[in-house]
């Protein structure tokens, strides 16, 4: 086994109101940066052994789908390093 960090990234989908975004977009819109849009994420850091980085991206993938992101309303990505 080889020790992997799994890094998951959940956001909302698009068109899912996002209001923690929203205030601060407009937060950094009055400190004069220009933005076109933001969003508002959660990174979860997963440390796991697995047999290889497919491993522990499928197991990081199930972690997701079954507690940390909801599917209705979150997409979700998984970045694997080995550690």
């Amino acid at each position: 086994m080889t020790a992997y960090t799994a890094t998951v990234t959940v956001r909302l989908k698009h068109g899912v109101l996002d209001p923690e975004a929203e205030t601060t977009q407009r937060a950094l819109e009055r400190l004069e940066f220009e933005l076109e849009d933001l969003r508002s994420a959660d990174q979860f850091e997963v440390d796991l052994d697995a047999a290889d980085a497919d491993a522990a991206a499928d197991r990081a993938g199930e972690m997701a789908e079954r507690l940390l992101a909801n599917p209705t309303i979150h997409d979700y990505e998984v970045d694997v390093t080995e550690r």
